[in-house]
């Protein structure tokens, strides 16, 4: 079905013929090969990436189940875990998209859900969902996936956190809750106080935009001043001429090379932080 508006898109009474088992194979292989931006922008491709994420769950204290979306590399390991932090609009195929590119690279990559099933289309959804979130419920929620990550049979026992907008807010929450070996921050909410940073024990990467009037340069130097007063000296701030959001390629403020260049650094980030 197309959910595109303007689409173009015509429909008959005849029925459209099913892909075999091999079609489909065939056709995500071949998805392999194309550069992430492309897979993201498109959403067919998108939602075709993120089928090969799997629902998983996990039973947190006083009965509380949450849910998840893993993509798995190919073999046996050990790998390397990565935690994925959605934006506002909630865990869709965009993020869990993104999930299996990891797997391609190597790592396993889990992308929570912390609005529990919730996805927004308009910006008023995605801030009534934003708003309903209750910290201790996702600081739990991520603590128990970290934790649940790092005992995993095909983990190597290193896991980091990777989040956009709220969601790189939220990955920076969660290394200061239980330790983590590597945080990659996009344009996330960093106002935080040096006892808070105190609690972190990995190193961090943030990318942000220049023209972003929300998450902007006296937010983020005031950051790397805390970091420095709380001794953590493993901090990596690159700045981009672009906009806040600027690595989602289906916003109107995406940045093609910056986003390209930042996901570049975030990789190598995380093969040199987690092996």
């Amino acid at each position: 079905m197309c959910d595109i508006k303007g689409c173009g898109n015509t429909h008959s009474d005849k029925p459209l013929p099913q892909a075999t088992g091999e079609e489909r194979r065939s056709f995500l292989k071949g998805m392999l090969a194309l550069p992430l931006a492309v897979v993201l922008a498109d959403p067919l491709l998108a939602q075709a990436a993120g089928s090969r994420t799997r629902s998983v769950q996990l039973a947190l204290g006083g009965g509380n189940k949450v849910q998840a979306h893993l993509a798995m590399p190919e073999g046996d390991g050990p790998f390397p875990a990565v935690v994925l932090i959605h934006e506002w609009w909630g865990l869709n195929d965009q993020i869990k998209a993104v999930a299996a590119e990891l797997a391609n690279l190597g790592f396993m990559a889990l992308a929570v859900d912390l609005y529990k099933g919730g996805v927004a289309d308009t910006r008023e959804d995605a801030m009534a969902l934003m708003q309903a979130v209750k910290e201790e419920e996702a600081s739990d929620t991520l603590v128990g996936w970290i934790d649940w990550l790092r005992r995993h049979q095909h983990c190597n026992g290193k896991v980091g956190t990777m989040g956009w907008c709220f969601g790189g807010g939220w990955s920076l929450n969660a290394s200061m809750e239980t330790p983590v070996d590597a945080t990659i921050i996009y344009y996330g909410n960093v106002t935080r106080t040096p006892e808070q940073l105190s609690r972190l024990r990995g190193p961090v990467l943030g990318h942000f935009g220049t023209l972003d009037e929300s998450i902007d340069e006296a937010m983020v130097g005031g950051f790397e001043r805390a970091m420095a007063k709380a001794g953590k000296t493993d901090l990596q701030v690159h700045w981009y001429v672009a906009d806040h959001a600027f690595a989602n390629p289906t916003g109107a403020r995406y940045d093609a090379d910056d986003a390209a260049l930042a996901w570049s650094r975030s990789v190598s980030f995380l093969y040199r932080q987690l092996g």
